[in-house]
């Protein structure tokens, strides 16, 4: 009996464990939000550049090269840079899409993280391209 009782919750948790570990899109875009943001406040340029599509573009005329260079001179800048996120929601538009949309209010500080850049926080859009099972980011907008 004891066996039997055994090898039944020993049955549910793989079931259980198997379904978590199913590809849910959703997840894996609010991951790669997260990183990206972590990246940025680890001061990690090449991390960050391994998160941005081939095609990646910024403003709608900026591209990989010069996001690369705006974050070395950042980098550079400030001793520490923290991105808080004031509000941030993700969806995957339209559901079951190769395309994601990220809509955030964001402070950027520098100076050892204390003083903002501004007062106001930036309305910030990214667009994501899937990548296989990975989410890039191909398009930057911020107001």
């Amino acid at each position: 009996m004891k066996r039997r009782i055994f090898l039944g919750v020993l049955f549910c948790l793989t079931v259980g464990l198997t379904a978590c570990s199913k590809d849910d899109p959703q997840a894996s875009l609010e991951a790669a939000v997260q990183q990206l943001q972590d990246q940025i406040e680890a001061r990690d340029t090449g991390a960050v550049m391994d998160l941005l599509d081939a095609k990646f573009r910024a403003q709608d005329e900026h591209d990989a090269d010069w996001a690369r260079k705006t974050m070395t001179l950042m980098f550079l800048r400030y001793a520490q840079v923290k991105v808080i996120a004031v509000s941030r929601s993700s969806r995957i538009d339209p559901p079951g899409s190769p395309i994601g949309l990220t809509e955030a209010q964001v402070v950027v500080t520098g100076a050892q993280g204390l003083i903002p850049e501004r007062v106001t926080p930036y309305a910030v859009t990214l667009e994501w391209r899937r990548d296989g099972d990975n989410w890039k980011l191909y398009d930057l907008k911020w107001e």
